[in-house]
């Protein structure tokens, strides 16, 4: 078949990484099944609204929480991006006690109606690089570079600094999750050559198809914002991996794109293009955006000399377009365009 000939679904069409990459796989002429979990949600509307969307979407209802609905959106697809997560528990659920325990089913869930569908050739799983932790297990130290090999020590005697409940929920989900995607790929029964990419994504900056600054969005301008609970997320990710990763969201929707578009790929790709702690964060926004009235003490901040060692991804012929220059200008380019600044 001509790629343009695919059709592939988009589990959470209506996020933030979901809607921009069912944009951008629309524009590129796939079809495309997208998922939400509710077609009265006003994100449906912002699909619908795409310019090839009257041809070539089709959307499906269908929840995390109820995997099983997932089957009709997958039915005849090519491919499969599982972009939804649940963020927040849903306290009424008899079937799951938290957000792990649902994102696991769920994406057991999805894989077992990608191998009965029959044409799902490839599944690639959106995940976290709060997954990839180079701690050490008793999380005195880090390793010396963040790479595919590097994973997050679950240990709850482990003091992760400046997490609450919902940052180790979040973690715990994303880590456990990915690493059950990744053990298709080993399944002694076979998967019947159905491929599983796995892509731990860094904090996510840029542009948005949303009418509101998502939480990575939030997160990358909490230093200017001032808001106490993004500013405590930005602080977890720094903690967790000794830096923090940035990368811009269409760089990480043409990540998910190249991963689909290669004729044979499987396992853990890391995405990032820069590596950079909130001190460089902070000093490029007091020397660039003055107005913003940046604290000097988040230019004071300890340095952790972890570098960046994940190049699989450029390996296979993969070129990021944004430095950190570009995702942090394009994030408050954002930011004041939707009226968040």
């Amino acid at each position: 078949m001509e790629k343009r000939e695919w059709k592939v679904c988009v589990t959470g069409g209506g996020s933030f990484i979901g809607s921009y990459l069912v944009n951008k796989l629309l524009q590129k002429g796939y079809i495309v099944h997208a998922t939400l979990r509710s077609l009265k949600d006003a994100k449906t509307g912002i699909l619908r609204g795409f310019p090839e969307a009257k041809e070539k979407l089709v959307l499906f209802e269908a929840d995390l929480y109820s995997p099983h609905q997932f089957e009709a959106a997958i039915q005849g697809c090519d491919f499969v991006f599982h972009v939804a997560t649940p963020l927040n528990h849903e306290p009424g659920s008899s079937q799951y006690k938290n957000t792990v325990e649902a994102a696991l089913a769920g994406s057991k869930t999805i894989f077992m109606s990608c191998l009965r569908s029959g044409t799902v050739k490839r599944l690639i799983y959106t995940a976290s690089v709060l997954s990839s932790s180079p701690l050490k297990e008793d999380g005195t130290a880090f390793k010396d570079f963040v790479d595919e090999t590097c994973w997050t020590p679950l240990n709850d005697s482990l003091s992760y600094v400046y997490h609450d409940d919902h940052h180790k929920d979040y973690t715990y989900s994303k880590t456990l999750t990915e690493k059950e995607m990744l053990s298709y790929n080993n399944n002694e029964n076979g998967c019947g050559g159905l491929e599983v990419v796995t892509i731990p994504c860094g904090l996510i900056g840029g542009d948005t198809i949303q009418s509101f600054a998502s939480g990575s969005i939030a997160v990358c301008l909490s230093l200017i914002t001032g808001n106490s609970e993004t500013y405590k997320s930005l602080k977890f990710l720094e903690s967790l991996l000794g830096k923090v990763p940035l990368v811009h969201i269409d760089d990480v929707c043409e990540a998910h794109i190249f991963c689909m578009e290669n004729s044979s790929m499987k396992g853990r790709f890391l995405c990032a293009s820069s590596y950079v702690s909130i001190a460089e964060i902070a000093g490029y926004y007091i020397q660039h955006y003055p107005e913003f009235n940046v604290k000097q003490e988040y230019v004071e901040g300890k340095k952790v000399d972890v570098k960046w060692g994940s190049t699989k991804l450029c390996e296979k012929g993969f070129v990021y377009k944004y430095d950190t220059k570009k995702i942090l200008d394009d994030t408050i380019e954002c930011a004041r365009r939707i009226g968040y600044l």
